[in-house]
């Protein structure tokens, strides 16, 4: 049985056993993680989704968190002043192994959802905001009375 999975933007096509490389997940190794937006799955019978297949889900086991292949990046400018430079780039990956795949129950499995580390950010981030917003306001100070104010600005 093998299904297609959409994580970081890319879909993969995979089957039990398969080891992957997909963009960084907020989980470290160990963990036991469940994808659930699940494109198609197929097998003895081909379910398409529209857009995501109902009840699929695609279980993975954590190996470790690696980086990718170095990317250069080379910048050169020839007018005028004729600079170089040399930039490296190496993208954050999740190693995972395909355990499972579910053509229907994910509900039911009690496995933590995969999610990014952008998404692991936005939410720490709205759980530290909300007890800021309940801090009561400050009491605003009395007016000074318009007389003592003119009697102030003469001196």
């Amino acid at each position: 049985m093998f299904a297609v999975l959409k994580t970081g933007g890319k879909q993969y096509k995979v089957q039990a056993g398969d080891i992957l490389r997909v963009e960084k997940l907020d989980c470290v190794a160990g963990d036991k993680i469940q994808f659930n937006e699940i494109l198609m799955v197929g097998g003895d019978k081909l379910t398409v989704g529209a857009p995501l297949v109902a009840g699929a889900a695609v279980q993975a086991e954590v190996i470790e968190q690696i980086k990718g292949p170095k990317v250069i990046h080379y910048v050169k400018r020839r007018r005028k002043h004729s600079s170089q430079r040399t930039k490296g780039h190496r993208q954050h990956l999740t190693l995972l192994r395909v355990t499972d795949v579910l053509a229907s129950g994910a509900e039911k499995s009690d496995v933590k959802a995969a999610t990014g580390t952008a998404d692991a950010r936005r939410a720490a981030h709205n759980a530290d905001a909300a007890p800021a917003a309940k801090a009561p306001a400050k009491a605003k100070a009395a007016a000074k009375p318009k007389a003592a104010k003119a009697a102030a600005t003469e001196e």
